[in-house]
């Protein structure tokens, strides 16, 4: 437990840091990330929470078993199922972020400009959605062989970064710097580089990974997420007049169904393992 508790306590601190940075931001900066944060944190929930709870218990018996060869196939089989939720989700977020903070934010004093600021900081957060679902599989690979020491010390040096990155990125628009939207793109890149080191420690501890399998997936995923994204950006510019309702409902539907067709024409094996994983909770 000692591992854990340090982790969860560095989260904790991470918080708080970036809540004493856009504190000294023009008012308005804290309350914006923290609306962009939860909002990226609905598809992280629902996805990846989810997926990783139902693998868990897998990865714990073949990892008590010694059946390695099965454990490393697991690992694969959940990582690109959730990589192949997060991914377009992300897309879906950067581009639709502005009509869909209208819908489910702006009334009352949370006016244009309150809409403006938290459609920064979300789409900045959800380029690292994909991160943030990966983290949560790769860290429940390390405790089902017992080994939370790793994935702990790897969170330290992501929230080190994290710090450094926030110092930098957050100065004022006209110094340079993103504002608060700075804060929102180092916690991405901190996280984006998080999951990469756990993978490649996962790799090194349990004799690689299948990462040609693992890429083909990726590759696959984010050819279908840039023509969604296409077809989402075109709805979005040809409905812009209409109003964020229109602009948020058509251009979810019309994405989803883009990318369902197109990771059918691409013969893409990950829903039957998102399905496989799911039946297993």
């Amino acid at each position: 437990m000692g591992p854990r508790v340090l982790g969860l306590a560095a989260v904790q601190l991470n918080f708080l840091i970036n809540t004493i940075l856009a504190s000294g931001l023009p008012a308005g900066s804290l309350a914006a990330l923290n609306y962009g944060w939860l909002l990226m944190l609905l598809p992280q929930g629902v996805f990846a929470q989810a997926v990783a709870t139902a693998a868990f218990p897998t990865l714990s018996a073949q990892a008590a078993r010694g059946e390695m060869g099965a454990f490393r196939a697991t690992v694969s089989s959940t990582l690109r199922a959730i990589l192949f939720l997060a991914i377009p989700a992300s897309v879906g977020l950067i581009i639709l972020r502005r009509p869909l903070v209208e819908v489910l934010l702006q009334r009352g004093a949370f006016d244009a400009g309150s809409t403006a600021a938290v459609a920064l900081a979300l789409g900045l957060y959800a380029l690292g959605l994909a991160g943030h679902c990966g983290v949560e599989i790769l860290a429940r690979a390390f405790y089902s062989l017992h080994d939370t020491l790793r994935p702990v010390a790897v969170g330290l040096a992501g929230m080190a970064l994290n710090i450094v990155l926030s110092l930098i990125l957050s100065r004022p628009i006209g110094g340079g710097g993103l504002a608060h939207g700075g804060l929102a793109l180092a916690n991405s890149i901190a996280t984006l580089l998080e999951m990469l080191a756990l993978a490649l420690l996962l790799s090194r501890q349990v004799d690689g990974l299948p990462w040609r399998e693992l890429a083909g997936s990726i590759g696959r995923t984010a050819a279908a997420s840039l023509l969604m994204g296409f077809v989402v950006w075109s709805v979005a510019h040809f409905l812009a007049d209409w109003g964020a309702w229109p602009t948020t409902i058509v251009g979810v539907l019309a994405g989803g169904a883009i990318f369902l067709l197109a990771t059918l024409l691409l013969r893409a094996p990950e829903p039957a393992s998102l399905w496989r994983v799911l039946r297993r909770r």
